[in-house]
């Protein structure tokens, strides 16, 4: 926003608009200064429309390789899941 000269939020709000997105002052507010959990294609065409870039400029990915999780010393033995685990059968003792 800074470097197309727009330093308050409340300056996005009708730039939106005129692009068929009505979000509100507090709504730009957040989209602005947090990083969104979602975000609709609407809206992601609009800002990109408004700033002239692409959305690979405004959204930042990294590819992370999963590790295979460690079994601590004291949980289960190696091979044995939820799968393999079967119930004991409960004997009822007489009553002294």
């Amino acid at each position: 926003m800074a470097e197309h000269g727009m330093f308050a939020t409340t300056e996005l709000v009708p730039l939106l608009r005129d692009r068929g997105i009505d979000l509100s002052a507090s709504q730009v507010h957040r989209l602005v200064t947090g990083t969104p959990e979602r975000l609709s294609l609407m809206v992601l065409a609009a800002l990109c429309d408004i700033f002239g870039i692409t959305p690979q400029d405004l959204i930042v990915t990294e590819a992370v390789n999963a590790g295979v999780r460690k079994v601590a010393a004291g949980d289960r033995a190696a091979g044995v899941g939820p799968g393999t685990l079967r119930p004991k059968r409960a004997r009822i003792a007489p009553a002294e």
